[in-house]
Order: C-alpha cells, then sequence, then structure tokens
C-alpha cells in the first residue's frame, strides 16, 4: 500500500494547495498529525426538522473513525478539506488514491458523505455501489443524499434494499427516509415507517419523532402531530417549530399564538428566527396586529431583528397590518437583503397601491428570479392596470423569463380586466402555440378570461370539449362562474344542479364560494343556508375566503342578522370579511351601524383599503344626522393618513353624500377643482341628487357633461342613451346603442325574478313566456285598476321609447317589476310578504307602484335593485325615495 503525503498531492494538484496555504491557519490544518482523530457527535442545529449530523451540516468529515494508517488519515483531512473549499478536483483525487488502498467502510462512507457535500450525487453512488458490504451508515448517507438531490424514489428503493439485506435502520436512517416521504408526501410509506418506528423503539427519539411530525403536518394530518407532539417525552426547539408550523398551516392562527405562548413558559427554549418567522406569517395571515408588533419587540429583544427571515417576514407582516411606512423603514434599516426582501418590497408596493415605486424597485434588484417577475405581474392586476401587466408580460417573454402557470394565470387574469376580445384571443392562441393549454388550472384561467371578454360561446365550447386533464371541479366552477358574471345567474344555479346529479363537481371550497356568490346574486336565501351548512359540515368556515361569502350572501338576501352572528363567530378576519360586513349594513341602508363598523375597524388597528373609504364614504348617505362635515375630514384623511390616494370610486362617493344632503352646489364645485378627469359616474351621482332634489339647472350641466365623455363602458353608452331619450333625441340615443354595439359591448336586459318553492321564475318587461302568463296579465290588470283608485299616476318619462303617450303607458305597465311583483301576489298565501330582486336600478314609475300596492294588499314587499334592499310597507319604503 502506497502512503499517501501532503507532498504528493501539492505536486498533483499545486493550485489547490496554493488557496489552502494562503494563511497560517490553513497551513497548521494540513500538517498532518499521526494522532488518530477523535469521533464526536456535535449538537444539531434547530431546524424544521431537526437531522442528525450524518444528514447536516454540523459535523466534519474527519470525525467518522480513523485507523492507525498514516495514508488513511490523510485521506480523512484531505476529504475534510475539499468539502471545506468545494474543490471537486482534490476529491477525485482522494477518491482515486482510496481506490488503491484496501476497502475501509469508514473511509468510504467519508468519500461518499464528501460527494454529498459536493452536490456530486452520481460520484456518491457510484462509491455506494462498489461497497462489498455497505452499513447502515453507509445506506444513511445515501438516502439522505437522494433526497436532498431530487432523487427521492431511488432513496425509496436504497431504503428497501437495506432493509431487505437485513441491516436494520438506525434513528438516523428514518430521519432520511422520512425527509424522502416529506418532499414525494407519501403518506402511505410515511404510515408504514411510523410502524416500523414503534416497533424498533425509536418514537422516544427526538430527531425522529420530528420527522414523523413534519410528514404529518405536510398532509394535513395536525391531529397526528399534535398527538405526536404532546406524547413527546424530549422535546427540541425543532420540535415546537414543528407543530407551530403544522398549525398555522392549517389557518389555526389562535392555536399557533397559544402555542407559541407555551413554548416560552414550558420549555424555555431560546427562541430561533424559524419561530419568529413561522409566528409572524400566523400573525399576518389572521390579521393580528397587535400580536405581530409583539413578536416584533420580542424579536429585537432576543437579538434577531437582523435575521434575514426575521425581517423578510417583518416586512409581509407590515404589508398586510402596517403601514408603508413601516414596511419602509425595515427595508431601508437592513444591511443585507436576498432576492426574497427585494421581491417583498414588490409585493407591498403594489398591495399599498403604488405600481409604479413597486416598478422602481423591480428595475433595481441586483438579481430577479422568476418570482420576482411574477409579482409585478400580479401586482398590476391586482391594482386593476390590466395594459401594464400586459406589457410586462411581453417584457418577459423577450427576456426569456421562465413562464410558469402563476405567470400564465396571471396574464390571463390581465386579459379578463381589459374585458377585450380580441387580445383575449392572442394570448389564448399563445398559451396553445406554447403547450400549457391541457394544464387543469390553465383551462380553468382560460375558461374565466373568455366569460370576461364576453366569449360566453367559447367558454360553453371549452366547457363541452371535455374531458379535462385534471380534477374537472374547478372547470366547472370557472363555468358556473362565468354564468353568473355574465349576468346568467339562472344557468350558473342549473349548471351546479347539473354537476351534483352527475358527481362531477366536489364541492370544495372554491366551489362553495362560487355558488354562495351565486345564491346572493340571486337572492337564493335557502340554497345559500344549505351551502352553509355544507360548509360547515365540511369544515371550511375557517377558510376566510368562504367565511366572507357566507356572509354576503346573507347580507344580499335579506338577512343582515345572521350575516353579523357569522361575522363574530368567524376565527379570523381579513380587509374583506370587515368591507363584506360594511356593505352588508349598505345594503341595508343603514349608515349608522356602517360607521360603527368603521370605528371598531380604527380601534383595531385594521388597515383600510380604497374600497374601504369607497363604502365608509357612502355611508354618510344613510345616517340619522347630517354627518357631511365628517365625511369630508374623511375623506381628506385618506392621503393625509392612510396614504391613499382618492380615486374616481371616492369621488363619486362624496358628490352621491353632498348631492343626498342636498349641497347640490357644492357638489358641482368640488367635481370642477377634482385633480383627476372626472368621469361620467361622478357627474351620474350629482345627476341623481338633482333629480330627487328637483334642481333642474344644475341637473342640466350634469347630463351635458354627461353627452360630452367618450363612453368606455356599458353602463356609460346606456346611461348616455338614455339621456338623449329623456330629451327626445331619438336619433343621438339610437346612434349611441348602435356604436355600442359595433365595439362589441353588451347590455343586460333588465329583469325581475321570484324564487318560489326553490325554483326561479324571472320575467322581462312584456314578457308573456312564463306558463302562467295569461293568469298573471290578468292579475296585474286588477292590480293596475285598484292602484289607480287610490291614487297612483302612471309617469311616462321613465319609458324609454319613441312612442305616442298611450303606448307608453302600455310599456311603463309591463315592467318586469310589475310583473314579477303579480306573480308573487298570486302564488303566496294572504299576508305572505313578497320578495323580487332586480338585475338593475328600479325605474321611478315601478317604485311608485310598488308603494300603492303594498297599500291596497296590506303586503309587506322586499325588493333589492341595483341600489340595495327596499322594505315597503304601508306606502313608506326604508329607501326614503332616495335610491
Amino acid at each position: 500500500m502506497a502512503l499517501l503525503s501532503v507532498g504528493f498531492f501539492q505536486t498533483l494538484f499545486p493550485s489547490c494547495f496554493s488557496r489552502l496555504t494562503s494563511s497560517s491557519q490553513s497551513l497548521n490544518y494540513l500538517s498532518l498529525s499521526k494522532t488518530p482523530v477523535s469521533f464526536f457527535r456535535s449538537k444539531p442545529h434547530a431546524h424544521l426538522i431537526s437531522h442528525p449530523p450524518l444528514t447536516d451540516q454540523p459535523s466534519p468529515l474527519s470525525h467518522f473513525p480513523s485507523v492507525s494508517n498514516d495514508a488513511v488519515n490523510d485521506c480523512y483531512h484531505l476529504l475534510d478539506l475539499s468539502a471545506l473549499y468545494g474543490d471537486v478536483e482534490l476529491i477525485k483525487a482522494v477518491h482515486a488514491s482510496i481506490f488503491k488502498l484496501a476497502e475501509d467502510i469508514h473511509l468510504a462512507n467519508a468519500l461518499i458523505v464528501a460527494y454529498l457535500k459536493l452536490g456530486l450525487a452520481p460520484n456518491a453512488h457510484k462509491v455506494f455501489v462498489g461497497l462489498s458490504c455497505p452499513n447502515v451508515v453507509s445506506y444513511t448517507a445515501i438516502i439522505s443524499g437522494f433526497a436532498k438531490s431530487n432523487r427521492e424514489r431511488e432513496a425509496v428503493q436504497i431504503f428497501c434494499r437495506m432493509r431487505s439485506s437485513g441491516i436494520e435502520p438506525n434513528e438516523f436512517s428514518f430521519v432520511a427516509i422520512l425527509t424522502v416521504c416529506i418532499r414525494l408526501l407519501h403518506l402511505e410509506l410515511g404510515f408504514q415507517l411510523h410502524a416500523i418506528v414503534i416497533k424498533m423503539g425509536f418514537l422516544d427519539c427526538t430527531f425522529v419523532s420530528n420527522a414523523l411530525m413534519g410528514l404529518y403536518g405536510k398532509c394535513g394530518y395536525l391531529d397526528t402531530v399534535l398527538q405526536l407532539f404532546d406524547e413527546m417525552p424530549q422535546r427540541d426547539i425543532a420540535s415546537w417549530n414543528t407543530v407551530i408550523s403544522s398549525v398555522v398551516k392549517e389557518l389555526m392562527y389562535e392555536r399557533a399564538f397559544e402555542l407559541f405562548r407555551e413554548m416560552r413558559r414550558i420549555d424555555g427554549f431560546r427562541i430561533d428566527h424559524f419561530t419568529l418567522s413561522t409566528i409572524l406569517v400566523a400573525a399576518t395571515e389572521g390579521l393580528a396586529p397587535m400580536v405581530g408588533r409583539g413578536i416584533h419587540a420580542h424579536g429585537i429583544k432576543i437579538g434577531l431583528e437582523s435575521n434575514l427571515s426575521v425581517i423578510n417576514a417583518l416586512i409581509r407582516f407590515y404589508t398586510k397590518c402596517g403601514t408603508m411606512k413601516h414596511v419602509v423603514a425595515l427595508f431601508e434599516k437592513m444591511h443585507a437583503r436576498d432576492v426574497i426582501t427585494w421581491t417583498e418590497m414588490i409585493a407591498a408596493y403594489m398591495e399599498f397601491g403604488f405600481p409604479d415605486l413597486a416598478l422602481e424597485v423591480f428595475e433595481k434588484m441586483p438579481e430577479r428570479n422568476s418570482i420576482s417577475y411574477n409579482a409585478v405581474l400580479a401586482g398590476f392586476c391586482q391594482n386593476g392596470e390590466g395594459s401594464n401587466a400586459l406589457a410586462f408580460f411581453c417584457r418577459m417573454v423577450e427576456e426569456g423569463v421562465d413562464l410558469t402557470d402563476f405567470t400564465l394565470t396571471s396574464i390571463l387574469n390581465a386579459c379578463g380586466l381589459l374585458m377585450e376580445a380580441k387580445i383575449s384571443k392572442q394570448i389564448h392562441g399563445f398559451i396553445l402555440k406554447v403547450g400549457f393549454g391541457s394544464n387543469a388550472c390553465i383551462e380553468a384561467a382560460l375558461l374565466d378570461m373568455c366569460t370576461r371578454c364576453g366569449r360566453m360561446a367559447d367558454a360553453q365550447k371549452m366547457f363541452c370539449q371535455g374531458p379535462f386533464s385534471e380534477s374537472s371541479s374547478i372547470i366547472w366552477t370557472s363555468m358556473i362562474c362565468g354564468y353568473a358574471r355574465n349576468a346568467q345567474p339562472e344557468e350558473a344555479i342549473s349548471l351546479f344542479s347539473q354537476s351534483q346529479l352527475e358527481g362531477a363537481m366536489v364541492v370544495d371550497k372554491v366551489a362553495s364560494t362560487a355558488i354562495l356568490g351565486v345564491c346572493g346574486t340571486l337572492g337564493f336565501h335557502e340554497m345559500g343556508k344549505q351551502i352553509h351548512c355544507h360548509a360547515l359540515k365540511s369544515g371550511f368556515l375557517s377558510d376566510l375566503g368562504v367565511g366572507n361569502a357566507i356572509m354576503t350572501m346573507y347580507s344580499k338576501c335579506n338577512n343582515i342578522d345572521d350575516a353579523i352572528k357569522l361575522f363574530n363567530v368567524m376565527s379570523a378576519h381579513d380587509i374583506v370579511s370587515w368591507n363584506s360586513l360594511i356593505s352588508g349594513h349598505l345594503l341595508h341602508r343603514q349608515g349608522d351601524e356602517a360607521l360603527s363598523i368603521w370605528y371598531k375597524m380604527e380601534k383595531a388597528g385594521i388597515k383600510p383599503d380604497t374600497v374601504t373609504f369607497v363604502l365608509i364614504i357612502s355611508a354618510y348617505k344613510h345616517t340619522k344626522a347630517n354627518l357631511v362635515d365628517h365625511c369630508q375630514r374623511l375623506f381628506l384623511s385618506m392621503k393625509a393618513i392612510y396614504h391613499i390616494d382618492p380615486t374616481v370610486e371616492h369621488y363619486t362617493s362624496l358628490v352621491g353624500v353632498l348631492g343626498y344632503w342636498g349641497l347640490l352646489e357644492e357638489a358641482e364645485e368640488m367635481i370642477n377643482k377634482m385633480p383627476i378627469q372626472p368621469e361620467a359616474s361622478v357627474w351620474r351621482a350629482l345627476l341623481d341628487a338633482c333629480r330627487i332634489h328637483s334642481n333642474n339647472k344644475i341637473g342640466k350641466q350634469a347630463a351635458k357633461h354627461i353627452l360630452a365623455t367618450k363612453p368606455q363602458d356599458p353602463s356609460t353608452y346606456i346611461l348616455v342613451s338614455n339621456l338623449y331619450s329623456a330629451c327626445g333625441r331619438w336619433h343621438c340615443s339610437d346612434m349611441i346603442r348602435e356604436e355600442m354595439r359595433a365595439k362589441g359591448f353588451q347590455k343586460h336586459p333588465g329583469r325581475s325574478w321570484i324564487i318560489h318553492e326553490n325554483k326561479i321564475h324571472t320575467f322581462y318587461a312584456r314578457d308573456k313566456s312564463h306558463p302562467l302568463a295569461k293568469d298573471i296579465y290578468s292579475g296585474l290588470e286588477l292590480v293596475i285598476k285598484e292602484c289607480l283608485k287610490a291614487g297612483y299616476v302612471p309617469d311616462t318619462s321613465f319609458v324609454r321609447h319613441e312612442v305616442e303617450e298611450y303606448q307608453k303607458k302600455d310599456f311603463l305597465f309591463y315592467h318586469s317589476a310589475k310583473i314579477a311583483l303579480t306573480y308573487g301576489l298570486l302564488m303566496n298565501r294572504p299576508g305572505r310578504p313578497i320578495r323580487i330582486v332586480k338585475n338593475i336600478l328600479l325605474c321611478g314609475d315601478c317604485h311608485t307602484f310598488l308603494k300603492y300596492v303594498s297599500i291596497v294588499t296590506g303586503r309587506e314587499i322586499f325588493l333589492r335593485d341595483a341600489s340595495g334592499h327596499h322594505y315597503i310597507l304601508n306606502g313608506q319604503c326604508s329607501c326614503k325615495d332616495y335610491w
């Protein structure tokens, strides 16, 4: 056996040794002592799953048992150096020299581990295969290495081979193979390993229990995680981190906070960066600002405020539960930043509505990855900037960025925002060309885009062309949402019923949210309650999206009490939850109650968004007292305190408030001084107020501005057309409608419906398609006669057709709301309330007619239109004739 010396390797690799001997420390390290190196086990680092020294960083290669032979000792040292300096040439030279020696299993194991540390799994495997009698350390090393090299299935085969060869796994082997199970989410194998662990008595080993908890946590078996944790005789920091992260994964944020407090009280572990990062996720997702700030303070106290992962988590927390000022302060204090930090800053600016600043941060990034690009793309969509999202996507394609499923679903979302059929077809073709069209998520996003761009025929064609590549539930859900979005809620309910009969769709959280939305749109209270029960039995109520959807459904179905009850029992709330509750009160025209919710938000430190301010400003229209001064102060505070720039929607809401309280001149003056171009919606708010207060002078000015506006959306086209009709300019009205059709915009016809015996009965103006049409029209004539006797005077100004005066009454008497009302009177027993839903605003004449019907029939009438709920009884309406 040839003896190896430093000189031998220095001759072969002078460059390596010039690096290694650059300091006296390295020279000392290279002087090879003849004294055997002692074997010891270092304390494992605290990660999510604590790995033993063999499969993690702490143990140097030289800690393997040595023999007295100088050559073998030299090899240990050189293997250690090759791993330390990442020197591939050196390790291959050592390998060649070891090959000349007699087989030494300890030295071979050291070589395997060294190769694995350098990321050379194939080389390690060759060494392993060449062993005549590999031992448990050999098997464990290669299993662990394969687990980290994306060769998990081979690792499973090697573990099975070890068992079949009669070699029993030790605790380190179990950690290695359980790591494989975690990466593969192989629960069945995990169950078998758990049984073997119990049988061999390794369950008391902290490492092994941590790995088992990690597997069950990843697979959603929280009860098993908690049971294992409770039964552990000894816990380390990784045990606590694993159970806390598992609880957070299941959205049980309050339980996570309890465990965090218990961890500090019982075991007294020094909290590490992983603990803080995980518990900050709970505070962020659970919208717990006070808890998050307390964790921040604790991090400062224990000296972790400068840890990179902790600061990244804090940036995310303050993005959700703080202000942009907090986020920027954290970012500027950082000495070191990684790509995650920069990406979090992009997400923060996007979240706070500053897409331009987010793009500036992106341009300054020293390095970028596809996640950074996707953050910008998704942020543009989040801020409703479909055009910028499309331009940025083109840049991504030009720069050769990897296009992920997330990228493509984001650009499809952007096309949906633009609502332009031509662009949507181009992107559709691109996606099919690059071969992503068979992906279930992309298929659903494509279908969703088609429905948003008015391409319902294409969406239906895609839907009927199934089967789809994966679970069809997402496709069914997208199609149901598409029908609802395109004012076809009856088709949505019909498709949902069909899916349940065919067993084609699992009513999961997403599907539940979608159907609840349809039930809310239709006012289908009974079906909404059934979905609520299903969500309760399925454990979906912990999901914020589902809880928010149920709350909104109850609000739209004229059941604000149950909406409030649900809000109070929800385990967590996000800004959508608060906005939904406020919106529910506004639908019921309860301004004071809405403001009460706003005060609670302020007290709890909840960060409002732009939608919150639109709602709260609107609430001042429905207060019992005139609080216009308060409303104006709130409007000014948006920029000064909350750093939110007022948009057209905010100005529209404020004009509505000023107009409601009769401050028409002030409202007009404010519009003229707006820093942004007022859109038709702002003037529409002023026009409505002029109609209520009979101010023709300002009303004419508002109408002129609307007519001078170039329509950009269907609602503005209809508004302009109706204004031309109202002043008798029928030719102009027809031209506007023709232009609207030429641009591909569609007007959803006004209709009203009643739900009777769980069936939706829909009526259009002058509609005679219903099986009971003859009885309905006969009944309507009787009701009209009674109302005329009671003092009802038809207002023909609401007829938007160029016909004779006597014909206008015929048009007026057969509006959809009057037909639906008559059907309700015929089908409901005397004394029962009538519940009607209308998809557009109720016209003034129908509103007057319903009030007279409530007098002559003595019935309660509940009607929901685009403005909210009307409760009509004894000739009085809850809207106070302002809607």
